[in-house]
């Protein structure tokens, strides 16, 4: 087919290969969603060809897309992950999830790249409501994906310490052919315990999640079919001067005035002005942690927040007489050396955990070794791929004509995009847009 330009009338719009990471098998718009782009709104779709994406090219090609390896003749190009410097195109519109409004120091060359060849850069993270809130995001996913395999974890770590438990059934998700399919695992190991219980050692086995958002909630969607009861932080403690019941988990949610106190003794807690005022506030995140046997870390961190754990504390933790509780942080926000200190590094689906020794500071790859296991994934929600495209493509798609059809060759201030969108426009024909001209300072 031949490729018009929008100057003649018709948008053009691509989709490029992921190629951050072979585990990258999402998509930003599945091919079903394509079909309607072309069918009802006359935008000509061209996707590069790829071995790993989870919708085949033959697909795309079902509904009516062109595949082919030159995007050139596309005036927005869509993808899921940063597209590497070298391969970004003069004076095109790109749409995907930039890693850039913290400043963060990989992506800046990408950044600076982008506004030399005075690109449009429209950054889904940054695509919300009135309020703020995201639109477009993948938490839910990385939240059931990083429980998943926080509970393989689990299961494989007590199986090295010897203690064999229900766990151990539990694959990593991208192992499964569908979500169903793992949560029949979990449903079926949840039956296990409440018929054969769990070892005496482990009881009560209480799972800690950090955080009430997308991430906790999907994390929190997975564990909940298992057997088990929600205590409150602050009966933590009473939870342990009772009979366990080795037949039921034991879960809890963490909030921010569960997280932090006021630094002052005569403060007391108020959300808006630790968010404002931050500095005012110190960690007590550390009180909880002892009676934890899983951490669920699903919050959004930045440097001027207090962490909820640090190496001194682990130190200290894993430093006394008896052997901490503590066996596995699923870090699925995954800030390195964030909330989580000793989330020291990133790791891919293949090879998703290592031990961090608190007493050495050392890090074995693996689930065996003297500390705790941390599984520290940043691609969570490409371990369920297609559940992940479907969901996420079906909110994108109602943007995606308004992106394709805007005039991108008028002054900022006129141009013409949805309020959603027109907020996450990061970078406009080769410079930053107000509200992100403080990201000037980290490109040096």
């Amino acid at each position: 087919m031949g490729l018009r330009s929008t100057k003649e009338g018709t948008a053009v719009i691509g989709i490029r290969r992921e190629d951050k990471s072979i585990w990258e098998r999402r998509v930003p718009l599945v091919p079903e969603d394509v079909r309607e782009l072309i069918a009802e709104h006359g935008i000509q779709v061209v996707v590069q060809p790829s071995e790993i994406r989870v919708f085949k090219d033959e697909e795309y090609a079902a509904v009516g897309a062109q595949v082919q390896e030159d995007l050139s003749p596309c005036d927005v190009i869509f993808a899921v992950k940063e597209v590497p410097p070298h391969l970004l195109l003069p004076g095109k519109t790109y749409v995907y999830f930039a890693h850039v409004i913290k400043g963060q120091p990989y992506n800046m060359p990408m950044l600076k790249r982008l506004l030399d060849l005075g690109c449009v850069l429209i950054d889904y993270e940054k695509i919300t409501d009135e309020k703020g809130r995201r639109l477009i995001f993948f938490g839910r996913h990385a939240g059931w994906a990083g429980m998943l395999d926080t509970l393989w974890a689990l299961g494989k770590r007590l199986e090295w310490e010897g203690v064999p438990t229900p766990f151990v059934s539990i694959q990593q998700a991208h192992t499964y052919p569908d979500l169903e399919a793992a949560r029949r695992a979990v449903q079926e190991a949840g039956e296990r315990i409440r018929r054969e219980g769990l070892p005496r050692d482990l009881v009560p086995l209480v799972v800690g999640f950090a955080g009430y958002g997308n991430v906790s909630r999907g994390a929190q969607e997975i564990f909940d079919l298992l057997p088990f009861q929600e205590v409150e932080p602050g009966d933590l403690a009473a939870l342990f001067e009772q009979e366990p019941d080795p037949h039921t988990l034991y879960k809890v949610v963490f909030k921010e005035e569960h997280m932090v106190e006021p630094v002052d003794p005569e403060g007391s807690f108020d959300l808006q002005d630790y968010y404002n005022y931050p500095e005012k506030y110190r960690s007590r995140f550390s009180s909880y942690v002892p009676y934890l046997t899983v951490l669920v870390n699903g919050i959004y961190w930045e440097a001027k927040y207090p962490r909820l754990v640090t190496k001194a504390f682990l130190k200290d933790l894993f430093g006394g007489p008896t052997r901490p509780r503590l066996r596995v942080i699923g870090d699925i926000s995954c800030d390195i050396e964030g909330a989580i200190e000793c989330t020291v590094k990133c790791t891919e689906p293949g090879d998703p955990v290592y031990v961090y020794n608190p007493l050495t500071e050392e890090v074995t790859d693996g689930y065996e070794g003297e500390g705790v296991v941390v599984l520290a994934v940043d691609i969570l929600p490409s371990e369920l791929p297609r559940e992940a495209s479907i969901d996420f493509s079906a909110v994108l798609r109602q943007f995606v004509p308004a992106i394709a059809l805007a005039d991108y060759t008028v002054p900022f201030d006129e141009l013409a995009l949805p309020p959603e969108i027109k907020r996450a426009v990061i970078a406009y024909r080769g410079e930053l847009t107000p509200d992100y001209r403080y990201l000037e300072r980290f490109l040096g």
